[in-house]
């Protein structure tokens, strides 16, 4: 069979399985048994095992469950609504001054923990009976929340950089810089839009400042920074040349859980166990995905459906900013179906050579990436963070959540056409922290 139609083949079969309700995981495992079994015959599957468990030997995976332990256990403190307090009180003078501090601690909330539904919840259940009480309108309130807890996966430091710097072998240090102003201008997008749009729905009192002492201010730093000195600290000793990112994660865990368990308390073996338990998941669920992702890809490339598509794209005669579009388009799509880290393992390692030969930069498209994965966690079918907002805002209904959430999609939209027409937006800090890449 032509390696073309043999991978369109795949696609449908693959996207049938998935929408079938089985894991991911399991789903991709199933799909590159039956077509090496099918094409390559049964000495094919003997390479599985040992495909599966080599693609987990990378020392560089050792930061994803650390990184999530370190965000679990500020999840599991007040940590997110000390952020969140501690903003409203120092901003409180800048008109919508509200609104800003929930965006402006769901983008320093998803910089500690790097869980866009973490993010969601732990800043939506202060900030949205707040901005509401105040009078800003619902779809605000919600949407704003949303859209803030996308930050998660583009904030450094973001377990999905992690993920497309193993599947396409690009340095993670690198990756994490180049979200850092991209992720300042969504947030920045964000916040005017919220601005514009209380304003225009007659929200003015909403835009009022609100007074708070000087005692008042300061009483709270003390609870929110020793956790920012902890994101600052795994930063300066990643890009200082003092630790690996491995090294700077568990590190980075550690400390947060022992800040964890002395500013909050969190002293009871329950709650201990709660932290790790869910970590261990969360953690085990993706590496299973990314191991069953390394089969998928040996499937690709065995039946040579890889090199094809990258021959046939190649031979096009198209405008290399036209071929971006598409991709954008198809990475929207499938962002709507599946989570982030299946994409990403899936498509990064086809779409690399292309967007290479094209002459993009791979660190700027993995921003490019990361942002469409955004759009997919506020938007249906799946959104998962419609659903996090819908669960501690039940009085919201769903669609004021989805419509409140449409203008931050166009927000984002508009961050990607941006980053096309500047892409230095993302590539400047790497270059000037790390040097310029060979």
């Amino acid at each position: 069979m032509d390696p073309l139609l043999l991978g369109a083949l795949v696609a449908i079969i693959t996207v049938l399985v998935l929408f079938s309700g089985i894991s991911v995981a399991v789903g991709l495992l199933v799909v590159s048994a039956g077509f090496l079994l099918s094409f390559d015959g049964l000495r094919s599957l003997e390479l599985m095992p040992e495909i599966l468990f080599g693609k987990l030997d990378n020392f560089a995976l050792l930061s994803i469950p650390m990184f999530i332990i370190m965000g679990a256990s500020i999840a599991s403190t007040r940590a997110g609504a000390d952020l969140y307090e501690a903003l409203e009180r120092w901003l409180t003078r800048v008109p919508g001054g509200l609104v800003i501090s929930n965006l402006g601690a769901c983008a320093l909330f998803a910089a500690m923990s790097g869980s866009s539904p973490a993010t969601c919840a732990a800043i939506g259940k202060m900030g949205i009976p707040e901005m509401r009480k105040r009078g800003y309108p619902d779809g605000v309130a919600a949407g704003s929340i949303a859209a803030g807890g996308t930050l998660g996966i583009l904030i450094p430091p973001s377990v999905t950089m992690i993920v497309y710097g193993i599947a396409t072998e690009q340095s993670i240090g690198r990756l994490f810089l180049a979200g850092v102003f991209p992720g300042i201008l969504l947030v920045g997008l964000f916040m005017v839009w919220s601005l514009y749009s209380t304003w225009r729905q007659g929200g003015h009192e909403a835009l009022s400042a609100t007074r708070y002492t000087w005692a008042q201010k300061f009483e709270i730093l003390p609870r929110v920074l020793p956790f920012l000195a902890i994101i600052l600290g795994v930063l300066y000793a990643m890009y200082g040349g003092i630790a690996t990112p491995s090294e700077t994660a568990a590190v980075g865990a550690l400390l947060c859980l022992v800040i964890a368990m002395i500013i909050y308390r969190l002293w009871s073996p329950a709650a201990l166990w709660v932290v790790l338990r869910d970590s261990t998941r969360e953690s085990v669920m993706i590496l299973f995905i990314i191991a069953a992702a390394g089969v998928f890809s040996y499937m690709l490339s065995s039946l040579f459906i890889t090199q094809s598509i990258a021959e046939w794209i190649g031979t096009l005669e198209v405008n290399r900013w036209v071929l971006m579009g598409a991709i954008n388009i198809f990475l929207l799509i499938a962002g709507f179906f599946l989570p982030p880290v299946a994409v990403i393992l899936m498509a990064a390692p086809i779409l690399l050579p292309i967007i290479v030969n094209a002459g993009f930069d791979p660190i700027w498209f993995a921003v490019i990436l990361t942002i469409n994965m955004e759009i997919g966690l506020i938007s249906p079918p799946v959104g998962l963070n419609l659903y996090v907002i819908n669960g501690i805002a039940p009085d919201i209904k769903l669609k004021t959540i989805l419509w409140g959430s449409m203008p931050y999609v166009i927000c984002m939209v508009l961050a990607i056409i941006i980053l096309c027409i500047f892409p230095g937006i993302a590539t400047i800090l790497p270059d000037l922290v790390m040097g310029e890449a060979i």
